[in-house]
């Protein structure tokens, strides 16, 4: 960490450039001779980054800012926030603390945060960052979180944790032991330091799979922002043995969706052919599984027992995109295109033969319009297309 980056001349300066292209700033080199241009870069295009995501961070003065990866990393405030209202206490661990967001909205919920990191620089930025904050009740420990917590003798009212991946392959549906710490393997040892543990986890990991290697799971929640599933939560009590309760979130700007439902509790799906109205659920209730219980929730008819798409003859507030079916049609590129329009139209495929490259290479539709078209399988078994209007 350089503390030049601090002064108020480069600050001012990082303030005056943000919206610049970088590679402009870049060329014309640093005017500061303890900072160079590319800590001066960074700086600048990671505050930019943390404009819609970590706006508290963005508009408070001398804020140190790590790598672009580690606040890509970092939760966002609104998933952070989130997280905070779950919990509260007297005293809490972080033990993979990172740049410090979750644990700033955790010091709102607790009168004491321990918050342990064990890269070095980034804890050294995360101490800085929480005095700019005036946030006076987190402690920050720099080290491994398991080790610190060793050497503790208090008892927490929660341990909060967020294993990072092993490797860094992409799209890769992962279990708990490819991440560090190892949770299962630390369990019971974090049981004798605290009765409450909420794990964070990547949206890729098994759900399933997750609760074959913990125990004790008394509540997951399935957390999306905008549609786009973010973060896996796992709570943990100690003891527990009552069912597991899952809840799928979705968070959008002006509203934020849920639906919660017991883990292994019989549900049972009706099935229909397309009826009026057509209903795709959210992201974070497709991760959570939640498909007959929708079914059975809102007396909605599913279409196929995989195409996890409803339909009703009513409409009804329901937690995904609703749209009213205008025409059902087989899969026949000349009876498609003499319904669309402009030749543009949103295309989406569940349970359905080919993708939405190939259709859209076969039919020629071009993206965009008011129209959507789902291409899908009923429950005779046949590929089917809707022509919807979104509601």
């Amino acid at each position: 960490m350089n503390s030049a980056i601090l002064n108020t001349d480069v600050q001012d300066f990082i303030l005056e450039n943000i919206d610049k292209p970088i590679h402009e700033i870049v060329l014309k080199g640093s005017p500061f001779k303890d900072v160079s241009v590319q800590e001066l870069a960074t700086q600048i295009s990671v505050k930019k980054k943390c404009k819609n995501k970590l706006e508290t961070w963005f508009n408070t003065p001398n804020i140190y800012y790590p790598n672009k990866m580690n606040i890509e990393q970092s939760s966002s405030e609104k998933t952070a926030l989130f997280k905070s209202n779950l919990v509260n206490g007297k005293n809490m661990i972080d033990l993979t603390g990172g740049f410090g967001v979750d644990d700033y909205f955790f010091s709102k919920q607790f009168d004491h945060v321990d918050h342990c990191e064990i890269n070095e620089t980034l804890s050294t930025i995360a101490s800085h960052n929480y005095k700019a904050l005036k946030c006076e009740n987190i402690k920050v420990h720099s080290g491994d979180g398991i080790t610190v917590l060793r050497n503790q003798t208090t008892k927490y009212d929660l341990i909060y944790v967020d294993p990072s991946r092993r490797n860094n392959e992409k799209g890769k549906v992962f279990l708990l032991e490819d991440c560090l710490p190892v949770i299962p393997k630390h369990l019971d040892f974090l049981l004798e330091k605290s009765d409450r543990i909420l794990l964070k986890v990547s949206p890729l990991l098994d759900i399933i799979g997750a609760l074959r290697e913990l125990k004790f799971v008394s509540e997951i929640h399935v957390v999306a922002v905008q549609n786009e599933v973010k973060e896996l939560l796992f709570l943990i009590k100690k003891d527990w043995t009552k069912k597991v309760r899952i809840s799928a979130i979705n968070i959008s700007r002006s509203s934020t969706q849920k639906f919660s439902f017991q883990l292994n509790d019989p549900a049972q799906a009706s099935f229909s052919k397309p009826l009026r109205y057509l209903y795709e659920p959210n992201a974070a209730l497709l991760k959570a599984g939640a498909y007959n219980h929708l079914s059975a929730h809102f007396k909605l008819s599913k279409l196929h027992k995989n195409s996890h798409l409803f339909t009703a003859e009513s409409l009804i507030d329901f937690p995904g995109r609703s749209f009213e079916i205008e025409h059902i049609m087989n899969y026949n590129k000349k009876e498609i295109k003499k319904l669309i329009p402009g030749n543009k139209a949103n295309i989406t495929t569940r349970n359905f033969k080919e993708t939405v490259l190939q259709i859209r290479k076969k039919t020629g539709i071009l993206d965009g319009g008011e129209l959507f078209l789902f291409f899908t399988t009923d429950l005779n078994e046949k590929q089917i297309v809707l022509l919807c209007k979104k509601v």
